[in-house]
């Protein structure tokens, strides 16, 4: 049927809908040991190789909870300004799904062990609070491998594959509130709030909240209203991966229902798949309510009662958090609001630091990672983490070129050969033969020959008109194929034509 829907343009479904989002976001701990059991959980290793009676569900297997995984829980929501429930218990979520092996799952329903926090973005010059409406802890579920199709999916396969190691890893869920009042900027506020959320979790230290993993997963509500109506039915885009990802899932489902809704049909409750290569979604499955889970409290786990003197030195304990640490380092900077956020939005607040700590000046780390690196990231559909150069590379290019071994050019080419692995700067730099010339024995020649190919040129600025000395520099970068040191070629033409 979408087939045969028109689609408004992105500036046409915001002008006459409301766009209303939610996100749903999980995050693995990085405990030694999984929620509720012994067993490692430690990434990549050998399917089915990491799992225990108690993880599996077997008959007579007792949970027994993980204290390392509640306080990381307990750290989350006081750095995201949640009230730390005095009194808690776990529950069963009770559906089926193939890579849950115990067919329930150990969450928390009714009694969130955090709860009634917020979260502060900037957006577009100005900051945004999203509302936080719970933060729980779970186990997270196995993993399915579909293989024989042509989609990794389910649908087409001729075989489905189960690896239990991820089952029972600790896992918190992030809930927030109804955002409304965003507009056309519902995409980049979803991808603020996740990437600033990324940075508090990280800053914890509870996390590697590495997306392309699976450690942080994000689930994206969306739905639609025209201006005065009631909220729309909601849709639920599943397991969005990464910070790219979720911006273009609320812009493609804010484009899809306003197709539907313009062509008289109703938006169906349901999740939805999304697929990278397209950035559009697919139809999985009607969305199941809190009735159809059939909670009732786990009756193999005791309730939790955090003492309040223990969360009272969790909070005293908590490190500088990202917003703090960026209003330092925008001042160290020298950045204004809009430059910072467009530093955080790309994703290159640690980048940048990191560059800067190698021995490059701020200004130059920031122009390599929000210019050609980023423009990179963009073109490959990647984060600019995903990138294969690091911040100390960065920092050694940035260096040849204040040594004055390569000129941005130059650089551009040895950022080409360190992305294709071949080395280092200063390896492919010297493999490649780019280092800048500034000998100028080697350049007398070439400008000379600039001076005699553009006579006009010369005589004005035997005249005197310095400034047209450009168009000889630019004739003496051709032939030398941009290895010729701007400055020291401008001094030998005024030298010449004095």
């Amino acid at each position: 049927m979408s087939s045969l829907i028109l689609l408004p343009s992105y500036a046409e479904a915001t002008a006459e809908y409301d766009p209303v989002i939610g996100l749903e976001t999980h995050v693995e701990l990085g405990t030694r040991t999984k929620m509720f059991c012994g067993c490692t959980t430690v990434f990549g290793a050998e399917p089915n190789t990491q799992v225990c009676p108690v993880c599996l569900g077997l008959p007579g297997a007792l949970p027994v909870a993980n204290v390392a995984a509640i306080e990381a829980t307990i750290r989350i929501g006081l750095a995201l300004n949640c009230s730390i429930a005095s009194w808690c218990r776990f529950a069963r979520k009770n559906y089926f799904y193939p890579d849950m092996p115990k067919n329930f799952q150990t969450s928390q329903y009714d009694e969130p062990l955090c709860g009634e926090g917020y979260l502060d973005v900037n957006v577009d010059g100005r900051t945004v609070r999203i509302d936080i409406e719970r933060v729980h802890l779970e186990e997270d579920t196995g993993k399915s491998l579909h293989v024989g199709g042509a989609t990794g999916r389910i649908h087409g396969a001729t075989e489905s594959l189960v690896d239990y190691n991820r089952a029972g890893i600790p896992l918190v869920e992030i809930v927030t509130k109804p955002v409304t009042g965003t507009g056309a900027l519902a995409p980049e506020i979803a991808r603020a709030y996740v990437t600033e959320l990324r940075e508090v979790i990280r800053s914890l230290g509870v996390s590697d909240v590495r997306m392309e993993q699976g450690s942080m997963r994000c689930d994206v509500n969306t739905s639609l209203n025209r201006p005065g109506d009631e909220w729309g039915t909601r849709s639920e885009t599943k397991n969005v991966n990464s910070l790219r990802s979720v911006e273009r899932a609320v812009r493609s489902e804010i484009i899809r229902q306003a197709g539907v809704l313009d062509a008289g049909g109703r938006i169906v409750q349901e999740t939805r798949h999304f697929h990278e290569d397209t950035g559009e979604s697919t139809p999985g499955r009607s969305k199941e309510t809190a009735t159809d889970y059939r909670y009732f409290p786990e009756p193999d786990l005791v309730p939790m009662a955090p003492d309040p003197e223990w969360v009272a030195a969790l909070k005293a304990a908590l490190p500088e958090l990202p917003r703090v640490r960026r209003q330092r380092l925008q001042e160290s900077w020298g950045l204004s609001d809009h430059d910072m956020e467009s530093v955080l939005n790309a994703g290159a607040v640690e980048l940048i630091e990191e560059t800067i700590a190698s021995g490059a000046s701020s200004d130059g780390a920031r122009k390599w990672w929000m210019g050609e690196l980023s423009r990179r990231a963009n073109e490959s559909g990647v984060e600019l983490t995903d990138l294969a150069i690091t911040p100390a590379q960065v920092g050694e290019l940035q260096s040849l070129i204040d040594d004055g071994k390569l000129n941005d050019k130059l650089a551009r080419q040895v950022i080409d050969g360190v992305l294709n692995g071949e080395g280092g700067p200063a390896d492919v730099a010297k493999a490649r033969g780019l280092e800048v010339v500034s000998d100028t024995g080697a350049l007398q020649a070439a400008v000379d020959e600039a001076i005699a190919a553009n006579p006009a040129v010369a005589e004005k600025i035997r005249a005197g008109t310095h400034a047209a000395a450009g168009v000889l520099i630019g004739a003496v970068m051709k032939t030398t194929k941009g290895q010729a040191d701007a400055k020291t070629v401008r001094e030998l033409i005024i030298q010449r034509l004095s």
